[in-house]
């Protein structure tokens, strides 16, 4: 069908008039809050049993492999929750992801410098959390300064 009709009832792409920032920002809040949600969800996370509040005792692991704790898993959600805040505009969506990579750079730098087995591990991080956090920090902070180079303000 051609005409004016074709597009009254063609969907609408969600992405259309959003500057890759926002979309960025909003789809890296998306996982944030996914990732926050499944380090709730038993069989997701192993060791769900010992699960903890905070710290280096939580035996939980997302995937089996990213120790978390329920500290861990809100910080995950605040942080998703904030992306989609931010999003909203081209210079919130840009602070979020570059300040958010530069808080995931500190993380990785405080994961590799902390004892993992000593109290001072509140959130808690491993070595696989460690790595993760450099590729978030990495990742972010690149779509924040790549992302935003178009000059849409929108």
């Amino acid at each position: 069908m051609v005409g004016p009709m074709a597009h009254s009832r063609a969907r609408r792409n969600p992405a259309d008039g959003r500057a890759p920032v926002r979309r960025a920002a909003a789809t890296v809040g998306v996982l944030f809050l996914l990732v926050g949600a499944l380090g709730f969800v038993p069989g997701v996370t192993t060791g769900y049993a010992d699960l903890r509040l905070a710290g280096h005792q939580s035996g939980a692991q997302l995937f089996g492999v990213f120790q978390v704790s329920v500290l861990h898993n809100l910080v995950h959600l605040a942080f998703g929750v904030a992306g989609l805040v931010l999003a909203r505009t081209v210079v919130r969506a840009r602070a979020y992801l570059v300040g958010g990579g530069a808080v995931y750079l500190v993380l990785w730098l405080y994961g590799l410098a902390v004892d993992h087995r000593s109290a001072a591990n509140v959130l808690p991080v491993d070595g696989a959390d460690d790595l993760l956090h450099l590729g978030l920090g990495v990742g972010m902070l690149g779509l924040g300064l790549l992302a935003g180079r178009d000059g849409d303000r929108r």
